[in-house]
């Protein structure tokens, strides 16, 4: 019998890296074993994948040394970074440079480890693009247009340049912010709902979390055939229109579409709101790469559950939060 081979999780308590744990938990007669790798290895989270039969360790990507004994005698791992969750710290350093620390933590680690497989979720470094468009949109964060997406792609380069047996997994925007982000239908001032997303015409690319681990898993599966390439992967293409149809299938309820502008976002005045437009309009103005790179059929032939919005959002109808 062949001896299986451990796939090491950031972030297993997460969506992406928890997607992949249990892709990997539900696959008993696949080739890998799962080592969930969690800050906090106490948690209920943690405790459910342990029950499940993963192996949970402590690591912490601000704690290099930690990452790279949790490597050790891993086959490959699956690193994903949070720019949502990083701490302003005594060094004051932003959320982006504090992504970009984590990533490189994670490529010297690997690197140290000897993996021979690592897939790394991330997404596309707008600067270029907006230059290319000639779009201007605010900086932020000293030099970023969209740090949570910028940093990621500038990651890339330390997985490359340190030698690390890499797969870029490029994600996009999840089915499951129309549930727990705001993102869904809202009722106006006259009771009727309305979907706002700043979109413009143009197509939208998105995915379920869990989709991603499983892709992951589909991808660590290949071997080495996808080592240097860039995968990108979403579950559905949909303009504000269709998804406002989709809405109103789902909900039994008509929907309109009555996008938001960029500007209008920007000045909104919630937290992160120039970069959440600074998204969209990368999202709207960059749509023929963004979602012309998502291969729905790419994404299906690695992950075969690959589940389409439709399926989705009737599944989920009843969490969709419409007042």
């Amino acid at each position: 019998m062949t001896e299986k081979k451990t796939i090491a999780v950031v972030g297993a308590t997460g969506a992406q890296g928890g997607g992949l744990v249990r892709a990997i938990l539900n696959d008993p007669q696949g080739p890998f074993t799962v080592r969930a790798l969690t800050r906090n290895p106490h948690s209920d989270k943690a405790r459910e994948l342990a029950a499940k039969g993963a192996e949970v360790r402590w690591a912490d990507l601000d704690d290099e040394s930690s990452v790279r004994e949790a490597f050790d005698g891993a086959h490959g791992a699956f690193v994903v970074t949070d720019y949502w969750a990083q701490q302003a710290k005594a060094d004051k350093r932003t959320r982006a440079e504090m992504e970009l620390a984590q990533a490189a933590s994670a490529a010297r680690a690997a690197q140290k480890a000897g993996l021979r497989h690592v897939v790394w979720s991330t997404l596309e470094d707008t600067r270029p693009h907006f230059d290319r468009l000639g779009v201007d949109v605010p900086t932020v964060e000293g030099g970023f247009k969209v740090p949570h997406f910028d940093a990621k792609g500038e990651a890339n380069a330390t997985f490359t340049e340190l030698g690390v047996p890499t797969t870029f997994l490029q994600t996009t925007f999840y089915y499951e912010a129309f549930v727990v982000a705001g993102q869904g239908p809202q009722r106006d001032e006259n009771g009727n709902l309305v979907l706002t997303l700043p979109m413009a015409d143009k197509k939208m690319a998105l995915i379920a979390s869990e989709d991603i681990g499983k892709t992951a898993l589909g991808i660590l599966r290949r071997g080495d055939e996808l080592i240097g390439e860039t995968v990108s992967i979403a579950g559905a293409h949909a303009t504000g229109d269709e998804l406002a149809e989709k809405f109103t299938d789902v909900l039994g309820e008509k929907v309109v579409y009555r996008p938001h502008t960029f500007d209008q976002v920007r000045a909104a005045g919630f937290p992160f709101a120039v970069e959440i437009a600074n998204m969209f309009q990368f999202y709207a103005d960059a749509s023929d790469h963004f979602a012309g790179v998502r291969d729905l059929a790419r994404a299906r032939q690695l992950n075969p559950e690959l589940q389409s919005l439709d399926s989705w959002l009737h599944e989920h109808r009843g969490e969709i939060p419409v007042g």
